[in-house]
């Protein structure tokens, strides 16, 4: 029961002290208090930012393995020179033929990529139009919002059927129903079949080039064959690029996680065999995951680092106040000594005031590092994130930055003599 008492008329006497000398009080307490902010708003921001990056590697599959198409350095400066030249790069359906025939794959799809105007009546929007086969949705796991997916019969009779994205459903069907409606790509019409839900990640850039697929159009690959045919025309400075590219992508499903290095290093070697000039790269989503993870470690490390350092500044403005509160009171301590108060009790009183000081500027930093993430993404569409361990880990360091700071001070307060003190004008 005395302890208590003791701790309370130490905290009675810093909290009278520190009134006394209000306003010094509160620009000290402000450096503890952005410190203790900045750590959290900033571990909150990384957070959200790696969190980002990680779900649109997610979305690709963890277990799947990306063949994508690419056009060789030595193809575009040829393009450049040649705008008339026909270049013939990237996968093929051979690619595709023979890659399937890897033991340790369960799933696999090919898909083109063209993008065109889609139009709905006099509504219309740019969109990214894939043509791929029915188990792609399931592979790169696309859930529906309504409708259906189509499926082989649709791929063998080369339906004119679409499903769509959507953020591209509500551009081109604003007022609702797109479901069962027709959309027109060029001269050719489609049936909306389903509807995608919604798969947007707010803000942020990422750190992997994905597509948006809320504004993707999907159709079954032979109708895009049949429609859109292997070239693909651009318009560069007046003059017409052609490209021909049978596939731009090819998605693997290894059977475990375990066959991914095994299976990464098949299909490698085969493409290796099959392709002499550098046309298609390989994408592992779960080493790029493995990379964001440790990306996110460092990240963190690195801004609190920074942080941290608006922590040491605050302390060091405790350590400074306190400093010149001793000389204040030397007299005070004197007369205390002389009235029979210990060291201990000098040191103790003075730790207090620190102790306190550093309290509540992480109390108070800790409410406001919890408001600006939340603000930073209201006015930003920015996420953040804010972990539960981060504002605790804030608190205690600005509480240990109160006794390690306030310790000096205190010592330097009890190792004053008494009559010199008292002596003191």
């Amino acid at each position: 029961m005395i302890l208590p008492i003791f701790f309370q008329r130490n905290l009675t006497v810093g909290l009278k002290s520190l009134w006394h000398r209000r306003l010094r009080s509160l620009l000290t307490v402000l450096g503890i208090v952005f410190g203790v902010a900045s750590v959290i708003a900033m571990l909150a921001i990384g957070e959200g930012a790696s969190y980002e990056a990680q779900q649109r590697i997610k979305q690709m599959g963890s277990l799947n393995i990306i063949v994508r198409s690419v056009k060789p350095p030595a193809k575009a400066s040829t393009s450049s020179q040649n705008m008339g030249a026909m270049d013939k790069y990237g996968l093929l359906k051979s690619d595709f033929s023979r890659l399937q025939t890897i033991p340790s794959l369960s799933q696999s799809a090919q898909l083109r990529r063209t993008r065109e105007t889609v139009w709905q009546g006099e509504w219309n929007f740019p969109a990214q139009v894939v043509s791929t086969n029915p188990g792609y949705f399931q592979l790169v796991s696309l859930s529906l919002a309504s409708g259906r997916l189509f499926n082989e019969n649709d791929d063998i009779y080369r339906s004119n059927v679409a499903v769509l994205g959507a953020g591209l459903a509500q551009k081109l069907f604003p007022l609702g129903g797109g479901l069962n409606g027709t959309i027109r790509i060029k001269r050719n019409y489609y049936r909306v079949i389903g509807i995608l839900s919604d798969r947007s990640i707010s803000g942020g850039g990422a750190t992997v080039a994905t597509e948006n697929v809320n504004y993707e159009i999907y159709i079954p690959l032979s109708t895009g064959l049949s429609q859109f045919g292997e070239f693909i025309f651009k318009n560069e400075g007046g003059s017409t690029q052609r490209e021909w590219v049978e596939l731009h992508e090819i998605v693997l499903k290894a059977s475990r996680e375990s066959d991914i290095p095994a299976t990464v290093s098949l299909i490698s070697a085969e493409m290796k065999r099959s392709h002499k000039a550098a046309d298609y790269e390989i994408m592992v989503p779960l080493e790029l995951l493995k990379q964001a993870e440790q990306t996110k470690r460092i990240f963190n490390i690195v801004l609190g680092s920074i942080a941290a350092i608006s922590l040491l500044v605050g302390g060091i403005g405790i350590m400074n106040i306190m400093l010149a509160s001793v000389m204040e009171r030397i007299r005070e301590i004197g007369l205390r000594r002389a009235l029979g108060a210990r060291k201990r009790d000098i040191v103790i009183q003075f730790l207090s005031e620190a102790v306190i000081l550093s309290a509540i500027g992480g109390a108070i930093g800790v409410i406001l590092g919890i408001f600006v993430p939340a603000l930073v993404t209201r006015a930003t569409g920015m996420k953040t994130i804010v972990t539960v361990w981060s504002p605790v880990l804030a608190f205690a360091i600005s509480a240990a930055i109160g006794v390690i700071f306030g310790f000096y001070p205190a010592r330097s307060a009890a190792e004053l003599d008494p009559i010199t003190a008292l002596r003191n004008e």
